[in-house]
């Protein structure tokens, strides 16, 4: 008697199984993903209402204020200096200009390096 079809449908039955259980691990763990995310939501805090939005300023909005800015002058030494030997310990203040045109490049350049300029 002639059993090979028997051998086959044994092997295809338990791919078949295989599937179904990796398919049924799949899906539990989406809907445990989905639990989770629902409880990492439900402790978020709730989003603000309408009132509590904030609001524009009686006197319209801000706008934006350009000036240009002179450096302070780092001090000459003969010894390398580091950030705390610097006077307020590296973060020295800027100065308004007095200038009120801005900086440009040169003509012909685009001010940075590799750029393929004349």
């Amino acid at each position: 008697m002639d059993t090979t079809w028997m051998d086959i449908a044994a092997a295809n039955g338990a791919l078949a199984v295989g599937l179904l259980v990796a398919g049924v691990a799949v899906v539990a763990l989406l809907i445990g993903a989905f639990v989770v995310g629902v409880r990492v939501r439900r402790r978020e805090p709730r989003p603000p209402r309408p009132d509590e939005q904030p609001r524009l300023p009686a006197d319209g909005p801000v706008h934006e204020v350009r000036e240009n800015r002179e450096p302070a002058e780092v001090p000459k030494s003969d010894n390398r200096l580091t950030a705390h030997d610097l006077p307020g310990h590296g973060n020295i203040p800027s100065r308004p200009s007095p200038s009120k045109e801005r900086p440009r490049w040169t003509e012909g350049g685009s001010g940075s390096f590799g750029s393929g300029g004349t």
